[in-house]
């Protein structure tokens, strides 16, 4: 099993995305994330399709499964007709993230529920259909759009398992839509409860979430459950713990997705340690 597993770190671009696959490969990580292009603006990157090629090639080469994530600002909740120039960037940028996962052969791009704080929370919803169906408009290639759940820091939208499932049904193109697990969002909003939880496998299955599923960040939470903060912690050192992530890693249907570590590293700069505690608890 420890061999299927497919788990790894965050990288920097700085090399390029050749530069973040070869360090994956360094390392020996089976999945790796990055950054498309600067985190945190809403810009359209002109890439180097050969840097991109190598990436897509030593990923296929050495079986590493790569996804992008898209910059912080990006939210599919902005609204057309209210926020006309950032919902034009905000398509343009995730439109462009598409285009460079596709090039680098990752599996998808990344980009969080979407926040909406004004009067009607129908209008967020409704925006972030919109949006999807904008962004994934005459859209040809592999690499998914991939939803990852809220913690609740920035509001309600975004904790629950029966939105994910709903926003993708109501698309155009649910095909080209999945989801990326985040496990200290779920922890933090209550969408999971950790070890003493015995619901959650259950309730996505019925609600078909696991048909969706692409990709996990595996992170812990540095509070508690219901805590709706989004504050990562290393793996078995916050309040998900050992026993969590060891029920967690139990569920078939995560088994084969790829794993993203998102917390500091260890002493050594690399998620190394993290990565070997991981495997040990796969494992016995």
């Amino acid at each position: 099993m420890t061999a299927e597993l497919k788990i790894g770190g965050h990288h920097s671009i700085r090399a390029g995305y050749f530069g973040a696959a070869k360090l994956a490969l360094q390392l020996g990580e089976g999945a790796f994330q990055y950054f498309p292009k600067n985190p945190r603006s809403l810009t359209v990157k002109t890439f180097d399709p050969q840097d991109a090629l190598k990436c897509r090639e030593l990923c296929i080469k050495h079986d590493i499964l790569s996804i992008a994530h898209t910059p912080y600002p990006s939210n599919l909740a902005v609204g057309q007709q209210s926020k006309h120039e950032q919902y034009e960037r905000t398509i343009n940028s995730l439109r462009n993230d598409l285009e460079i996962a596709e090039a680098c052969g990752s599996l998808g791009i990344v980009v969080h529920f979407g926040t909406y704080k004004e009067i009607n929370p129908l209008q967020g919803y409704q925006n972030i259909i919109q949006c999807i169906n904008e962004v994934l408009l005459g859209w040809q290639g592999a690499a998914k759009l991939l939803i990852e759940n809220q913690a609740g820091d920035h509001g309600d939208m975004g904790m629950t398992m029966e939105e994910l499932v709903q926003i993708r049904s109501l698309c155009q193109s649910p095909e080209q839509i999945g989801y990326c697990l985040d496990t200290c969002h779920a922890f933090a909003a209550g969408m999971w409860m950790g070890e003493l939880d015995d619901q959650f496998m259950l309730k996505a299955e019925s609600l078909g979430f696991w048909d969706g599923l692409v990709s996990i960040h595996l992170n812990d939470s540095k509070y508690p459950v219901h805590s709706r903060k989004d504050r990562h912690a290393r793996v078995g050192q916050g309040y998900i713990g050992e026993s969590g992530f060891r029920q967690f890693l139990q569920m078939e249907k995560v088994k084969d997705k790829p794993m993203i570590l998102e917390s500091e590293t260890g002493e050594d700069g690399t998620y190394s340690e993290d990565i070997q505690r991981v495997k040990r608890w796969v494992e016995t």
